[in-house]
């Protein structure tokens, strides 16, 4: 019974939340438009030598949206090349969902102080300034740093002429690393895990080094060992931020929680998350934080199907603890091979067309 529940009830969230691929198919696929990139974009440093240099060093200030969002910029440019083939103006990088996830939450408030002690983060305050207190910006730390000094000490930038300087929060400073080598020591796996992914970039090239096309790129490989690496980061931070969620409401935490979970049943069919798909994947996603008071799926002010992911998340994770982890297990079996991520695929692509989204009869 659990099994065959927790499937169902993942394709409905995948159905739900890639519902709007549809509506936009039918508008045109256009990714010039301003709002398809995260708030501020145009602003965030465009490469490395854009940050400030001091005693030799690239300065990078992790705790301001804007340096935070410049070294996902910085990644994107310099993977630009691999991913030509797959959409134009580097729209087809699997990389976008980064700093779009970024921007969502800046947009919607939850980089922001939670306990309202600070002025972090808030329009008549420090907008952008990223609160240590603030369980998002925490965790997407370890989806911004380590990424990015993964990809430095794999050579994405080349030879760099400084070394890596990241600066530290005003508090909570030993839950984070600073440099390659201060991550290397105290997150070994994780940087193993994202330096492998942009080896693999890399290497892609070396192949094709006698054409002009990037021939000898696999999607499928990249996007798993991309996924392999989030995951990874998303389950090392996860405890380590436990005491963060106490500044949250309630269903706040919860959706943090049940989002979290989602991604690993998300990362297991090797989702595509380029620029397109991923502001499909986000449009039905909460359009600010959850207060108290909130009563899920009855938030008046969230649209029907936003309403539906949030009961949707919050179901497949008591499902999962309630078999203890054995819905995801099996789920990651069932998505092992490229033919059955590609039946998958295909499953949720006909319950897109059929329409059919009566969400809590199926539950």
């Amino acid at each position: 019974m659990w099994p065959c529940f927790g499937i169902r009830a993942l394709l409905v969230v995948t159905v739900i939340t890639l519902s709007p691929v549809t509506a936009v198919a039918q508008s045109g696929n256009d990714v010039t438009g301003e709002d398809v990139y995260p708030p501020l974009w145009d602003l965030a440093p465009e490469n490395l030598l854009d940050f400030p240099v001091k005693d030799n060093k690239i300065v990078i200030s992790a705790w301001n949206y804007q340096d935070r969002l410049g070294v996902y910029k910085s990644l994107l440019n310099a993977s630009a090349k691999y991913f030509v083939d797959f959409g134009p103006q580097n729209s087809g990088n699997i990389l976008w969902g980064l700093p779009l996830q970024h921007g969502w939450q800046f947009r919607t408030g939850r980089l922001a102080d939670p306990s309202g002690v600070t002025s972090c983060g808030y329009e008549n305050g420090e907008l952008l300034c990223l609160s240590a207190r603030s369980w998002w910006s925490c965790m997407n730390y370890y989806l911004a740093i380590i990424p990015f000094l993964g990809a430095v000490e794999a050579g994405l930038f080349g030879q760099l002429p400084y070394e890596i300087e990241i600066l530290p929060p005003e508090e909570q400073k030993d839950d984070f690393c600073y440099s390659v080598k201060d991550c290397w020591t105290r997150m070994p796996k994780l940087m193993d895990d994202w330096k492998a992914f942009f080896e693999y970039l890399l290497s892609t090239e070396h192949k094709a080094v006698s054409s002009a096309s990037f021939s000898s790129f696999k999607l499928d490989d990249a996007l798993g060992l991309m996924w392999k690496a989030h995951t990874t980061s998303i389950a090392y931070a996860l405890p380590k931020f436990q005491e963060s969620l106490k500044y949250l409401s309630h269903p706040e935490a919860d959706f943090g929680e049940d989002w979290a979970n989602a991604v690993d049943f998300i990362a297991a069919t090797h989702f595509t998350t380029d620029l397109p798909t991923t502001n499909n994947f986000q449009a039905f996603l909460p359009p600010r934080m959850l207060i108290k008071g909130d009563v899920i799926p009855f938030i008046s002010d969230f649209s029907p199907e936003q309403n539906k992911v949030l009961v949707t998340l919050g179901t497949l994770h008591k499902a999962n603890k309630l078999t203890g982890g054995l819905l995801l297990k099996l789920w990651q079996k069932y998505m092992s091979t490229e033919a059955g991520r590609k039946i998958g695929r295909k499953l949720i692509e006909s319950l897109v067309s059929s329409q059919k989204l009566e969400l809590l009869h199926l539950l």
